[in-house]
């Protein structure tokens, strides 16, 4: 199996700008918020999630269809649904934003059945420093391509993190896509 599938272009740069745009005009929450304790050692981000803003509906059409494709070149797992809305995550060095080492398979009725997370990378990299997406398949470290619309698919029990950003910000879309318990 492929440790990680890369999309280059799977939103062009005027698609990616209009999804900033649509987040920056809906409220953004703090993602260091988990179980009502703050949490920003392991992330600090501010998130949006498409489901709340109509406008955003194509994302998802586009999404589906580029999963589906990646899915079938590169793991083959048993997929059946989305069951979680995409998110916009803010990463700013104002707030030094990052997400420390973690995979997004976990206990929980919806977590547990997360097979594939997707990451599409909407900032222009020369608009940032630092905010490296990196993969730890195995025991080597990963970093991912940083092309503006490139979108990396990886199995969600792969540990990543995003590095601090440093100057400027870094935005990018996450969702997942799920199917039954791994065996």
């Amino acid at each position: 199996m492929t440790p990680f599938h890369l999309i280059p272009e799977a939103l062009s740069p005027a698609e990616c700008d209009a999804l900033i745009a649509l987040c920056q005009g809906h409220e953004m929450k703090d993602a260091g918020l988990v179980r009502q304790t703050t949490a920003h050692q392991i992330r600090r981000a501010e998130l949006s999630w498409l489901d709340d803003i109509p406008e955003a509906s194509w994302v998802m059409d586009r999404m589906i269809r580029l999963v589906a494709e990646a899915n079938r070149a590169a793991f083959g797992f048993d997929l059946t649904d989305f069951l979680e809305s995409p998110q916009v995550a803010r990463y700013g060095a104002e707030r030094e934003g990052h997400f420390d080492w973690h995979s997004d398979i976990g206990s929980g009725q919806v977590a547990a059945k997360r097979k594939l997370t997707i990451v599409v990378q909407l900032s222009d990299p020369a608009d940032y420093q630092g905010g490296v997406l990196e993969l730890r398949p195995d025991s080597n470290i990963r970093e991912v391509e940083r092309a503006r619309g490139t979108a990396v698919l990886f199995p969600s029990f792969v540990l990543h993190r995003v590095t601090p950003v440093t100057e400027g910000t870094r935005w990018s879309l996450t969702l997942w896509t799920h199917g039954p318990a791994f065996r």
